[in-house]
């Protein structure tokens, strides 16, 4: 009985690592169709269009809500950040890096 455990326990191990590399090279072998577009290679991303459709409708608006949030952190901590010098840091930490992600990068990024 437990050998019988042992092998199937090593089929399942094989067979679910195997299906992960089948599947991710399926995922890379679908993103790099390429189209000739006048004289020039252009890559197919159909993913890329969904993925600046959750940056405008939700990364954006969720930097402008922490953004907008995190003035009760940074508040809260005045009392330990002006005896050290730290006010600055702190309001770019809380309040002035989630508006630059909302309001100063390009669209669409594709770095998120």
């Amino acid at each position: 009985m437990k050998g019988l455990k042992k092998a199937f326990l090593l089929f399942l191990t094989i067979s679910l690592v195997t299906f992960s590399f089948y599947s991710i090279g399926l995922a890379q072998e679908y993103l790099t169709k390429m189209t000739q577009d006048k004289e020039k290679w252009v890559r197919e991303d159909p993913v890329g269009q969904y993925w600046s459709l959750m940056d405008i409708g939700l990364a954006r608006p969720a930097g402008v809500v922490l953004g907008v949030a995190g003035t009760i952190p940074f508040v809260l901590g005045l009392p330990f950040t002006i005896p050290t010098g730290g006010v600055g840091d702190s309001f770019k930490m809380f309040i002035l890096k989630p508006f630059q992600f909302s309001f100063t990068r390009q669209f669409p990024d594709g770095d998120i």
